[in-house]
């Protein structure tokens, strides 16, 4: 047996053209773990699936669809990594069922993370928050800039791991950022929603030194009938900036994050 991890955004490139499908649609017809993973594990001797989260319309078709989207993932996996100077690594949930059934009873969003790259050794870091309300900017909140630190200072390795933690609480967004040396609790204005979702958008972005970047985004989805479509946002290429205009979201949070010299 074999555990095979495929991106949604590849997967979701080949899935449509194969008829395969869920029951309850969320983007293209799938419902997307948060973690915007899809984790197959396959018996490698027939290849066919032992555990999914997917319906499977045509079994032939399903095989098709995760050869070639591993091909894909491979081919530009590594490409990006002669390109990005960073790269911004995350795991979503506990490894633990037990835990696992907590988190999602609490509604709480939980992200193992890991920045890699030989450039970062000796930088800096930092986070700020911009909190957007009806499409327009109405706050930065500096959480962390470990140049002003003593306790963080520099990167001593080429990698920075941190965990997140997320949920709404009331009429607050509650956020724990665990880096090294320093934990930060933060608590933001909200909505009375529990569609919130706390997205690891910085994944998908090339990061590169002395340059901004968003890392987290804490949104609502976007609607669109019945429908509550969070990849349609995260995925739509649109500056986050813009997603309350875009998507008519009325509000959310971009965590932004900075590596400098």
């Amino acid at each position: 047996m074999k555990q095979v991890i495929l991106d949604t955004h590849i997967f979701l490139w080949y899935a449509p053209l194969f008829g395969i499908s869920n029951p309850e649609p969320n983007c293209l017809g799938f419902i997307i773990p948060k973690s915007r993973k899809i984790k197959l594990i396959l018996d490698t001797n027939k290849l066919l699936p032992i555990n999914t989260n997917l319906k499977i319309e045509n079994m032939k078709h399903f095989i098709l669809t995760v050869l070639i989207s591993s091909i894909t993932q491979l081919v530009y996996g590594q490409a990006d990594s002669t390109i990005a100077d960073i790269k911004m690594i995350s795991d979503y949930g506990s490894k633990n069922e037990e835990v696992t059934s907590i988190l999602q009873f609490q509604n709480i969003d939980y992200f193992r993370v890991k920045f890699a790259g030989r450039k970062l050794k000796g930088k800096y870091f930092s986070m700020y928050c911009k909190e957007m309300w009806d499409g327009k900017l109405r706050k930065v909140d500096t959480l962390i800039n470990s140049k002003t630190n003593t306790r963080v200072g520099q990167i001593s390795e080429d990698t920075l791991s941190l965990t997140v933690f997320g949920n709404r609480v009331d009429k607050k967004l509650k956020l724990f950022f665990r880096f090294p040396m320093v934990g930060l609790n933060k608590k933001y204005d909200a909505l009375i929603s529990d569609d919130y979702s706390l997205r690891d958008i910085g994944t998908d972005v090339k990061i590169k030194n002395n340059e901004s970047f968003p890392a987290f985004a804490y949104i609502l989805p976007y609607k669109e009938g019945n429908w509550k479509m969070y990849c349609a946002v995260a995925d739509s290429g649109e500056k986050v900036e813009d997603w309350g205009t875009k998507f008519k979201i009325k509000h959310y949070l971009i965590f932004e994050m900075k590596f400098e010299d």
